[in-house]
């Protein structure tokens, strides 16, 4: 049996390329699912992921995965403002329609104008009843993976990580508590904002020993855009995924470093997890995708980010799959390098 911890980034609606990826890796009966950390959609996808599989395996957990995202996919657009929802239907049928041609969604543009506190008390968290609908006490079960969630203390900047019965429904909303999107969510008198400004996901939990020296990371911002993006949009885009990633890529840089140490013989096998890193990822369709997408989780968009994910699986579980339980099968210092 192999072992592994999954390590899941967030993203908005792209967090639907790792509803495909874990699609596919449930399929995989000598794959065995130890850890998970999350951050935003990262989060949801674990949480539904472990508690599928609590309530009835593998099979549970992917019909879990596509309740998840049946329910996102009915969101229609997550700055959903008030005045806008009588006409939810109508504009679904438009969203779903255009979104087979244009990479944005029409009644965004205006949504843009508005900050998540100008309707005051009046607001709703739209991915509220997404994130309540699942089975929390399956989610502190110490049976089946440990899982992780991320989110920043706005007061702090410091990471907050919940495990056990401190996940609960709003601290999956803190999770995914994109702030020009989504009001701040309070826990125990704290404020938190979205994960990945600390944590996009945070590796470090998954460092615990009686976890696998195994991470699989499932990256859904690009780590590099070969345009350089010239509207206000596309660069305040650019600037959340380079923040975003910054976290994820200096710990991977001291695992580089940890792992180079002990290949050299200056540090003594066992003294510190030796992790071996792999990574499934498609930057060339993350590419392709609007800044716009991430928060507009059409249908449309949804089916083909499955797909996606089912594939960039598929050919991990070819290409390195077998690397799991005895080495690293990512390149890391041509990523950080």
């Amino acid at each position: 049996m192999r072992r592994v911890s999954l390590a899941l980034q967030g993203g908005g609606a792209h967090g639907a390329f790792t509803w495909g990826v874990l699609d596919r890796l449930l399929e995989e009966d000598d794959l065995e699912i130890a850890g998970i950390s999350g951050t935003s959609a990262g989060a949801l996808n674990g949480a539904a992921l472990k508690a599928g599989l609590i309530a009835g395996g593998r099979g549970a957990a992917r019909k879990r995965l596509d309740r998840l995202w049946t329910q996102v996919g009915e969101i229609g657009d997550f700055r959903m403002l008030p005045w806008i929802a009588p006409f939810l239907p109508a504009m679904r049928f438009w969203q779903a329609a255009s979104a087979a041609v244009l990479p944005f969604s029409p009644q965004a543009v205006a949504a843009q104008l508005y900050s998540p506190y100008a309707f005051g008390q009046s607001w709703s968290n739209p991915l509220a009843p997404v994130a309540r609908d699942l089975d929390f006490a399956n989610l502190s079960d110490r049976r089946g993976p440990r899982l992780f969630v991320s989110a920043t203390n706005v007061r702090t900047g410091k990471i907050k990580i919940f495990t056990g019965r401190e996940i609960t429904p709003d601290a999956l909303l803190a999770s995914a508590c994109l702030p020009t999107v989504f009001q701040t969510v309070e826990i125990d008198g704290e404020g938190y904002w979205d994960g990945g400004f600390s944590g996009n996901p945070a590796l470090f939990p998954l460092y615990e020993p009686d976890l696998p020296d195994d991470i699989l990371v499932v990256s859904i911002n690009p780590m590099r855009r070969d345009d350089i993006p010239d509207t206000p949009l596309e660069i305040q885009n650019r600037i959340n995924e380079i923040s975003f990633n910054s976290s994820l890529l200096s710990e991977l840089r001291a695992i580089n470093f940890v792992r180079r140490l002990i290949a050299e013989g200056r540090m003594e096998a066992g003294k510190m997890k030796a992790v071996n890193v792999h990574m499934i990822s498609d930057d060339k369709l993350m590419n392709e995708l609007s800044a716009e997408s991430k928060q507009t989780p059409t249908p449309y968009l949804l089916k083909r980010l499955k797909a996606a994910g089912r594939a960039a699986a598929e050919q991990f579980l070819r290409n390195g799959g077998a690397k799991i339980g005895q080495d690293a099968s990512a390149d890391l210092p041509g990523l950080l390098g």
